[in-house]
């Protein structure tokens, strides 16, 4: 799967995905930093990568639509955001990727479920 890291997951989820077999690019890689979310989802559909964040804005399905998009995976750690937690999230994506296309489409992961937007 072709995955765009936010600038919040930094190197140590690139590493976990890319030893997964995942093709990963991050928001420092292309000097991204301090994009504005609509720059980095227009970046993402260019790509054709699924953008990986851990911002809740982007589950706004009306603001960003995950169908006109290589897709949206939010990944929510608490309320207090640990690398244990990160990681743990990271983890749960790596199964999800085994098991499910996500492309096109808005996941939610939280601890214990997936929430799924689907507008296909």
């Amino acid at each position: 799967m072709r995955l765009k890291l936010d600038e919040n997951l930094g190197e140590v989820g690139r590493a976990v995905l890319e030893a997964d077999g995942h093709d990963v690019m991050t928001v420092r890689d292309q000097g991204l930093v301090g994009a504005t979310d609509t720059q980095l989802c227009e970046v993402c559909k260019e790509e054709q990568r699924v953008l990986v964040t851990l911002e809740r804005d982007f589950a706004q399905t009306l603001r960003f639509r995950p169908g006109e998009a290589a897709g949206i995976v939010v990944l929510v750690c608490g309320r207090r955001q640990s690398m244990v937690g990160i990681l743990e999230r990271i983890d749960d994506l790596i199964h999800l990727l085994r098991e499910q296309d996500i492309a096109g489409a808005l996941r939610i992961v939280e601890p214990g479920r997936v929430r799924i937007h689907d507008p296909r």
